[in-house]
């Protein structure tokens, strides 16, 4: 049996080990692949991992000896699903690995809009305290979270660890989600996407991408927001209508954002929100802490182990 690895600098660029998946089978592991190198690489292959590489109807075809494929990831729409359940193959994917990552890093963007500690830190580095005639200053506002409202639209694994973070700060919770099948704990009110929009401080959003949620955040949501309102995005880029977004922050119609997914990854020139007023743009790093990754490879390893003992966990296929 082989494995191969297409896309794994994307997931370990050197500081974990592959050794989970090693133990199983021989691995070829590259750290990136073209598009039009993934047919090649994968031809002898029984199993494949991916993170980002395409498996599209095409590849998925050219590949007779394909039983498996494991996605680095909880997303798996770089995989036609449809197109591997017709060839009878299994794809998983990786739900949870990195629910503790990104609920902080919702909050250190967050707390960046708030605080706006990396600024004062520039201004102190570049010697503006040493030459400031009072003992401190600042030249933003700074808010206390305690007392205001986070709205959460997507109360998943992710959006319940940002509320129980939130709780935590003193804030009040507002969440939505698509079925309640059961009371929210407390300190979390349900609340409609609408109610969110209009009764939030902060919004975070943690809903899954589909034709319903597309452009969820848009000219007619952002009227709704109130001006002091920031808007929180880790989870995917298209969640977003972009310019619309970028409207809004330069207009002054809500207080700012903080993102780390965009429509486009990388992103390309011409993307309006590059330079917009008071947003903050990470490089999609919410998943990406050490641990996380760890927890990821294991996990893979996990989905592996049970598809080759004929109870295959977490499909998608």
């Amino acid at each position: 049996m082989k494995i191969v690895l297409l896309d794994a600098h994307t997931a370990n660029p050197g500081d974990v080990s592959w050794a989970p998946l090693e133990a199983i089978a021989a691995c070829e592991i590259y750290p990136r692949t073209p598009l039009a190198e993934t047919v090649a690489r994968c031809a002898d292959a029984e199993i494949v991992i991916t993170n980002k590489a395409v498996m599209n109807r095409e590849i998925i075809s050219a590949l007779p000896k394909l039983k498996y494929i494991g996605v680095t990831a909880t997303g798996f729409n770089i995989v036609d699903v449809a197109a591997a359940k017709e060839q009878g193959i299994t794809v998983t994917n990786v739900p949870g690995y990195s629910s503790p990552a990104v609920a902080q890093l919702v909050f250190a963007l967050l707390l960046e809009l708030t605080n706006h500690v990396g600024h004062h830190a520039q201004t102190v580095s570049s010697g503006r305290w040493e030459s400031c005639p009072d003992f401190c200053y600042w030249d933003h506002p700074i808010i206390e979270l305690s007392g205001r409202t986070l709205g959460i639209i997507g109360y998943g694994d992710i959006g319940s660890a940002v509320a129980r973070i939130a709780i935590a700060f003193g804030m009040n919770v507002l969440a939505s989600k698509r079925e309640w099948k059961s009371a929210p704990p407390e300190g979390v009110t349900a609340a409609s996407i609408e109610e969110i929009f209009a009764q939030s401080d902060a919004i975070s959003l943690h809903c899954p991408l589909t034709d319903a949620t597309k452009h969820l955040v848009c000219d007619r949501t952002l009227a709704l927001m109130k001006p002091s309102a920031f808007l929180i995005n880790t989870g995917r880029g298209p969640l977003i209508d972009e310019s619309a977004l970028a409207r809004a922050l330069n207009e002054g119609r809500i207080a700012g954002a903080g993102l780390d997914v965009l429509s486009m990854e990388p992103p390309k020139d011409g993307n309006p929100l590059i330079g917009a007023k008071n947003c903050l743009i990470t490089p999609h790093i919410g998943w990406a802490s050490h641990e996380a990754r760890l927890r990821l490879i294991d996990l893979t390893a996990a989905n592996l182990t049970a598809f080759l003992a004929g109870k295959p966990v977490n499909v998608v296929s």
